[in-house]
């Protein structure tokens, strides 16, 4: 039978063979949870998923979101569903127990968000955007402020956003220019605008949660001046319930290219002069507080990216076997042969397994780094908790960006596979494409990502933390070159991951030079470049599992299909991709300085 969103073999691979996950829900934080459990979990989030919210998708495209008066409608049709997400607590598999969630491992809530994300992004985040809003206050909050806001928006009775981005303070967030002022009761006036909020004002909650960064008056310019506190949409009241209204409005929303359901707000606050505004945590620490948001952020965008591609491939593998065009290549001068499916043609079946090799590469990097969150939290060792720790913390940039990135260069591809068919929007590939463009935009940009990853991560501990990443691949490299048939593809893996770490010092030590604006503009081919590295890693490391349970002769005709089939994903990856990365390699070695030198006029179109 044909899937859709997602291949659950491929899931339940990548959790319970790959990253072992019965050792990972063994931890007494999940107590209440087994093999069986998880699974059911899954297949729930699954049905519900394909059943309830797929249907969604292309009406509240069709529809998207309507502005009236302040006033933010989301479709019709994301009411009854959006009602279903709750009851079933879905928004918050993850939160732990004590904020109101469901405490559930991550792996478990990875899969069960990557069909949800895949099935409808924007009803999706309707039901779950506060999390993050409500994580900063769980970690920073006062205790009146734990009690009062916490449970109502985990639970998605109430919603929660960021309010970071201003028209003139984008990535430059130092100079936003939102004020506040603090009275004699100690609460704060804010005056400001912020643009590009997420969920800033719909009809699914009956309050909304602001956390703002704002600079209180008299503090140094820059982001050491900045503060951040919460706004609630209407004040809340001693018993917990919504009270007066407060002085932040939206202003209007964004048409954009892609997500039309999802509203993209306009906020302004302070018009009246009576926007109330309480401190989250201390003065000037905003940007410290913020970016513990961000990170989350950053790993929710990286799995928006993959859902979307997983989903677009899906769409175009079932139909390349079942659209029947052309005779088959060994029967091309015969006119009479029948029309056979397009899977049969070589160029569909190349494109196919490109698609299928970076879906499968990112979903395993992806739970990898998943992985990584729960044992830095609940490993015994404290050398595992430290280095899955670093592990996450260097490549964070590269789940952001690199998913997203390559997330939408698969949709683009399930298009073509489609041909022109893929063009309309009669299938949703098309919807697809316009909406995962946005994931390599929000929480930073590509060359943002770059910059964090060449300025900050590369660095860290004076680079043992990237040697130990280089580490981790050597030791999925050992493991294959044990194994008959993949000792190729493992010499491949391992001589890109070695030319890496020569690049990363080459560029290292140019950003540390006279020559650190050209360094930087090879950032972002670098974080590309290292990104496809781990794609190997990935690939080779499926491969190394597939091969094994092989070798044991017990597997069934679907799961022998399976494995041999990782193992032809790999083996394609490996050797038709990663020669072009060697290739990335050696232009960055080049550090062409071209882009620094060229005077602003050069650039043409004056």
């Amino acid at each position: 039978m044909a899937q859709l969103i997602a291949d659950r073999r491929d899931i339940d691979f990548v959790i319970w063979e790959q990253m072992k996950g019965e050792e990972l829900i063994a931890y007494d934080m999940y107590a209440d949870f087994n093999r069986k459990t998880c699974d059911m979990i899954i297949s729930e989030a699954r049905k519900l998923a394909i059943n309830e919210m797929l249907p969604t998708l292309q009406e509240g495209d069709r529809q998207g979101i309507r502005y009236e008066k302040g006033v933010v409608k989301v479709p019709d049709c994301f009411h009854r569903v959006h009602k279903l997400l709750l009851e079933g607590e879905w928004g918050n598999l993850q939160v732990p127990i004590e904020m109101g969630g469901q405490g559930a491992p991550g792996l478990v809530s990875s899969a069960a968000v990557e069909y949800f994300m895949g099935a409808n992004w924007p009803l999706y985040v309707y039901a779950s955007m506060g999390h993050g809003t409500a994580d900063m206050i769980e970690k920073y909050g006062t205790e009146e402020q734990k009690k009062k806001y916490i449970k109502p928006i985990i639970s998605g009775k109430w919603g929660g956003t960021m309010l970071l981005t201003e028209s003139s303070a984008g990535s430059d967030v130092g100079a936003l220019t939102t004020t506040a002022v603090k009275n004699a009761d100690g609460t704060y006036s804010l005056t400001g605008s912020k643009i590009f909020i997420t969920d800033g004002e719909f009809d699914l909650c009956e309050n909304i949660i602001h956390p703002v960064l704002a600079r209180i008056e008299g503090d140094p310019p820059g982001t050491k001046g900045i503060s951040i506190f919460i706004v609630p949409k209407f004040l809340v009241n001693d018993d917990g319930t919504p009270g007066e209204r407060n002085d932040i409005i939206c202003t209007g929303t964004e048409e954009k290219m892609g997500i039309h359901a999802s509203a993209t707000c306009g906020m302004s606050m302070g018009s009246k002069g009576k926007c109330v505004g309480y401190l989250l945590g201390q003065e000037r620490q905003g940007i410290k507080i913020m970016f513990n948001m961000m990170n989350g952020a950053r790993m929710a965008t990286g799995l928006q990216g993959l859902a979307y591609a997983s989903s677009a491939y899906m769409l175009a593998v079932n139909y390349a076997r079942e659209r029947l065009q052309g005779r088959d290549l060994s029967d091309f001068m015969n006119p009479a042969a029948p029309s056979v499916p397009i899977i049969k043609h070589p160029d569909v079946r190349r494109n196919l397994l490109w698609m299928k090799s970076y879906v499968d590469g990112m979903r395993s990097f992806f739970y990898y780094m998943a992985a990584c969150q729960t044992r830095a939290l609940l490993s015994a060792s404290e050398a595992e908790r430290e280095l899955c720790n670093d592990m996450f913390e260097l490549m964070t940039p590269l789940i952001k960006d690199y998913l997203s990135v390559h997330g939408h260069e698969v949709c683009i591809q399930a298009i073509q596979v489609f041909g022109g068919a893929g063009y309309c929007k009669d299938y949703p590939v098309e919807q697809y494409a316009r909406d995962c463009k946005i994931t390599s935009i929000v929480e930073g940009t590509s060359g943002i990502q770059a910059m964090d990853l060449l300025g900050r991560k590369l660095g860290m501990k004076k680079g043992q933390v990237f040697m130990a990443f280089l580490g981790e691949i050597n030791k999925v490299v050992a493991r294959a070159k044990g194994i008959q048939n993949l000792e190729g593809l493992a010499q491949n893996v391992q001589t890109t991951a070695n030319r890496l770490g020569e690049i990363a010092m080459h560029l290292g030590q140019k950003a540390m030079s006279a020559e650190f604006k050209t360094a930087f503009a090879h950032s972002l081919p670098f974080l590309e470049a290292m990104g496809d590295t781990i794609m190997g890693w990935m690939l080779l490391w499926r491969a190394v599992i597939a091969s094994e349970k092989l070798a044991c002769n017990t597997c069934s005709k679907k799961d022998t299909s399976f494995y041999q089939g990782q193992i032809k994903t790999a083996e394609f990856f490996i050797r038709t991709l990663l020669p072009v990365t060697l290739g990335k390699m050696e232009a960055i070695k080049d550090t062409c300085p071209a882009a620094i030198e060229i005077d602003d006029d050069g650039f043409g179109g004056l």
